[in-house]
């Protein structure tokens, strides 16, 4: 997918405000001529398999996991992470990398304030880590990239970590890199345990091994998690059949039917990173939805809650939802990332960078019985300006389901006084060890590296700036955009986030507060491809 073209100008840079814009137009203009291709997301792969028209395929719906304990106030479950194959395109055997599996991995509906123990046994032939993205985690359970859990047979010790090679990427299974002296490895399996102490969202489970978690997605290493809570199960908002959650990815496949990837190693064991014209992002020209290419769900004309996910590793999207006869239907927004907005936000179309969820409501109502809403994707071209559709098969019984011009009164009233200090993070492009990288304050990752630290229960304004789009993600805590570019922040930044996404030379201003838990956590770029080449960064909180 291209994004914009276009070189940074002093306005932009400065944007951001006076001092981080000087401070950054000399290294930005620097990883302009650095990067490879600076301002698009990599070259698409192509599918050599036949592909299924639009809107035959049925939409699957993700199982829901069913606890194997709720002793104790606690909700347990057992997530094997093993191979399969699965008929994706019609006639044709994928295999894939999966939890329980399925693609995606089995659904955990959870309740505020109630914990939830997952037990993951891995059969994979890799190390795996597991992270709940959004999710308000003990850093001993947020999927630390180190902190792998091993296959029964994996030879390597487990504190070294990879070495630097000439792609830019950190290194794989040799030994012989860098080392992590905090890395908590277990064998086959380990607990992870979430309180659920946060606001009621969609997460999102998916591997976050060191170097390798692109390509590890691309195989099926993904899942939902669901928090919910009697405040708002009480506001009448479409539920049960009319709530869908909608995992989107893009995929390619060849011609009998396996996934291509352009790893530099396709074992994912020794040598990291993607060839030359995927160093920007991999992209896909088949786009799934819930694992299927561009399906259809039948449904009945009422008010639906569409749970959206985009689980892709670098592709972006601009959503509308369309009739036959042209019409866009309005696309109302009643959540972010982090959970509820406070009031409903109504877009025609919506854009979702790699990581980001949108909680909307559509009305079908509007839509003749018979006649197909399409969802389509605006910056698509060919076969990914499809996305899906829903076949609207007959009238609705009575939809008493609403959406409150109130929905949350719960979202943090951080003020920018209130932050005890600022700090300037640029998200660029550059060098390392003679390859090409992703640099985050100029900085590769470094996982025995301390980059941020921050006091349990601080205040801080965050003032970010990239070169090419960049998603960008922050562990443990939610945050809001204040602006973008130096201007009040768009009608889909509303609501509290987890993850901004950074066009192409723009800035933004970010508060959160840190609380919640001390230890070592993340912030990094989403698109993964970008993440598992250097773009990452560690944050204490003490």
């Amino acid at each position: 997918m291209p994004e914009p073209q276009g070189n940074l100008t002093r306005r932009q840079i400065l944007g951001i405000g006076g001092a981080f814009g000087l401070l950054t137009t000399a290294s930005l203009a620097g990883a302009a001529a650095l990067a490879r291709r600076p301002a698009t997301t990599g070259a698409e792969l192509r599918t050599a398999a036949a592909l299924p028209p639009p809107y035959q395929v049925p939409l699957p719906l993700p199982a829901v996991a069913r606890p194997v304990s709720t002793d104790g106030g606690t909700d347990r479950y057992e997530i094997v992470q093993r191979e399969t194959s699965a008929e994706i395109l019609p006639g044709l055997r994928t295999p894939l990398w999966t939890y329980g599996g399925s693609f995606p991995g089995p659904t955990i509906e959870a309740r505020r304030g109630r914990p939830v123990t997952v037990t993951h046994r891995n059969e994979l032939p890799v190390p795996t880590v597991v992270h709940l993205h959004g999710g308000r985690t003990p850093a001993d359970s947020d999927g630390y990239p180190t902190d792998l859990v091993l296959p029964a047979a994996w030879p390597q010790t487990p504190q070294t970590m990879p070495g630097m090679d000439g792609a830019g990427g950190h290194g794989g299974g040799t030994g012989t890199g860098m080392t992590d002296p905090r890395a908590v490895t277990s064998r086959l399996r380990r607990d992870y345990t979430f309180p659920n102490d946060q606001r009621p969202t969609l997460l999102w489970y998916h591997d976050h091994r060191m170097d390798f978690t692109a390509p590890a997605l691309w195989r099926g290493l993904a899942g939902l998690h669901i928090v919910r809570d009697d405040a708002e199960d009480a506001l009448g908002l479409p539920a049960g059949p009319h709530e869908i959650p909608l995992m989107i990815t893009d995929r390619a496949f060849t011609a009998d039917g396996a996934l291509t990837y352009p790893s530099l190693d396709p074992a994912l064991r020794d040598r990291p990173g993607v060839t030359e014209p995927h160093l920007a992002g991999v992209l896909g020209d088949v786009v799934l939805v819930n694992g299927a290419p561009w399906p259809v769900h039948e449904t009945d004309a009422a008010r639906h809650r569409l749970r959206l996910l985009n689980a892709s590793n670098a592709r972006h999207y601009e959503l509308e939802a369309r009739t036959e006869d042209g019409r866009r239907l309005d696309l109302v927004q009643i959540g972010a990332d982090q959970g509820l907005l406070a009031a409903p936000v109504t877009h025609r179309s919506l854009p979702v960078a790699p990581a980001e969820r949108h909680d909307l409501v559509v009305d079908f109502a509007a839509a003749p019985v018979g006649s197909l809403v399409r969802i389509v994707n605006r910056l698509g071209t060919g076969r990914t300006r499809d996305v899906m559709a829903f076949r609207i098969a007959r009238p609705a019984p009575a939809d008493d389901s609403r959406i409150p011009p109130r929905l949350a009164t719960d979202l943090p009233d951080w003020r920018r006084e209130d932050a005890v200090r600022t700090r300037d993070f640029a998200f660029r492009a550059g060098r390392m060890n003679g390859g090409h990288g992703w640099l985050i304050g100029g900085r590769p990752f470094d996982p025995a590296r301390t980059d941020v630290t921050v006091p349990l229960g601080d205040t801080e304004i965050w003032r970010l700036i990239a070169d090419v789009h960049h998603p960008v993600h922050l562990h443990l805590v939610g945050f809001r955009i204040l602006t973008r570019g130096g201007r009040p922040p768009l009608p889909h930044d509303a609501g509290l986030k987890d993850t901004v996404s950074l066009r192409p030379g723009e800035s933004a201003e970010i508060i959160t507060r840190f609380d919640g838990y001390r230890g070592r956590y993340l912030f990094h770029c989403h698109n993964a491809e970008h993440e598992d080449m250097g773009m990452m960064a560690n944050l204490e909180v003490v």
